[in-house]
């Protein structure tokens, strides 16, 4: 009987990338990889096959293991001269490898595995607790279309596979010491030709009922390990403030201490009452247990309050709260412990689980948060109850990598609640809704314009839709 190995020998000396031919199939994988991995990062593949893919992605070093020996030299002879690659021969349900990586593949590997849940576990030897797993396999409905194809020869003959559905992935991936964060079904049509390929696999796939039958299952999962931090753990409060002098004694009294050492920094922007002269006045009489400090922002807008007060935190946690204090600095221990233990990467704030206050939020503003909410989930893949609520809170080194990650995007967002979400989903970060107590203001006004400001959040909602969700761009 032929072995993989056998098949996949007599595949690399025939020249057969894989069983499927269509070019359009591997641009439309690599495509996929791309938008969740930058290049110069570290990226293992299991299953590399003739490094086609592993090269596509120009990591700043990249190491493709896979079983059979013909594959590995194939892969040598088109990519040797590539000193940031490099390519051995393995199996990952017994290769331990012993070097980490920001990224591990597994594309169309799974289908070949005799014991998935034990190679699922061994590749925790290559991942630190950012590290992200990216999964690939062919849809189980697509059983009777590939077979058909083989038949008329449209795809190259395959051994016996694993017809593995998105519960069975989930599963095994939970079995063994993982986090499914997002999950979606690739290539309708899976071929390429202008616009039409664009249509089906960036528009109609996206549909209710028609995405769940794309050719390909993807799965991005996280290791279910925290962060080890240096200790003492510090946390930097980012209090941004514009007509708010009302509120600032309050805040500092009312925020607790987050870990062992808490940094409060006060950025006012553009005032029009004493907020900066009060800000100053607080900060020189204050004798509590916090650090604190007071900024003047450069700019104007949320987003550039909190992008000055972020760049001078020394906090290895970074969070925001809303000088308004409508969301209660009280509940900030919760956001704090959930990141620390490592339960979320990206902790949000959610206004509308609890009953709130009467003045709290008005009634458009709340239809406006719930449609917010429902749009924002379906682009980031995950579910956000809440996508407006000021007070998020991350770690200081992945608020470092999401500039890098948002950059392309430019100055899209005045409020910095997109820019948060969007490129914690470029990373991949597991986010998680925390739930507040909101409350009504006692001091001042909202700053928030419900239709200027509405209309401004739709032009990002759509921005978000095309670059994220739709990749039209």
């Amino acid at each position: 009987m032929e072995t993989l190995k056998d098949y996949f020998d007599k595949s690399a000396q025939q020249g057969r990338r894989s069983w499927f031919s269509w070019n359009g199939f591997r641009k439309q994988q690599l495509k996929w990889h791309r938008s969740h991995i930058l290049p110069h990062e570290k990226v293992l593949e299991f299953g590399s096959g003739n490094g086609g893919l592993l090269s596509g992605l120009s990591p700043a070093y990249g190491l493709g293991i896979d079983l059979s020996p013909g594959m590995v030299a194939l892969s040598l002879s088109k990519h040797g001269h590539n000193q940031t690659l490099d390519f051995r021969v393995g199996d990952i349900q017994e290769t331990i490898v012993n070097e980490q990586f920001d990224h591990i593949i597994c594309n169309h590997l799974n289908e070949y595995l005799t014991d998935i849940q034990v190679a699922f576990q061994n590749v925790h030897s290559a991942a630190h607790p950012r590290t992200r797993l990216h999964i690939t396999t062919v849809n189980s409905i697509w059983d009777f279309p590939i077979r058909l194809a083989m038949k008329l020869r449209a795809v190259s003959p395959r051994p016996a596979v694993n017809w593995l559905s998105h519960g069975d992935l989930v599963n095994l991936l939970e079995l063994s010491g993982w986090e499914v964060i997002r999950s979606e079904t690739l290539q309708l049509f899976p071929f390429e030709i202008p616009l039409i390929s664009t249509l089906l696999n960036g528009i109609v796939a996206r549909l209710p009922i028609i995405r769940n039958i794309g050719a390909t299952l993807a799965l991005t999962a996280r290791p279910k390990r925290k962060i080890e931090l240096a200790h003492p753990i510090s946390c930097s409060v980012i209090v941004p403030a514009r007509n708010e002098s009302g509120n600032i004694r309050a805040a500092l009294d009312r925020i607790p201490v987050l870990g062992n050492r808490t940094e409060i920094i006060f950025v006012e922007g553009n005032s029009k009452d004493d907020t900066w002269e009060v800000i100053q006045r607080e900060v020189a009489a204050y004798k509590g247990p916090h650090l604190v400090k007071a900024m003047k922002q450069p700019g104007k807008g949320k987003w550039d309050a909190v992008f000055t007060g972020f760049s001078v935190a020394t906090g290895q946690v970074l969070v925001i709260q809303d000088a308004d204090l409508t969301a209660p600095p009280e509940d900030l221990p919760k956001f704090f412990d959930a990141v620390i233990a490592g339960d979320t990467e990206f902790a949000n704030g959610s206004r509308l689980v609890y009953p709130m206050e009467k003045q709290a939020m008005r009634f458009l503003n709340y239809l406006g948060n719930k449609f917010f909410a429902s749009a924002l989930s379906f682009i980031l893949g995950q579910t956000v109850k809440d996508s407006l609520c000021g007070t998020k809170m991350m770690l200081k080194s992945d608020y470092e990598r999401l500039l890098i990650r948002i950059a392309p995007f430019g100055d899209f967002d005045p409020f910095g609640d997109f820019n948060l979400l969007f490129g914690s989903s470029l990373l991949n970060l597991k986010i998680r809704d925390i739930p507040i107590r909101y409350k009504d203001r006692t001091y001042g006004e909202t700053n928030i314009s419900r239709f200027r400001h509405g209309f401004i959040l739709l032009k990002m909602t759509w921005f978000g839709l095309i670059n994220l969700k739709l990749r039209l761009r």
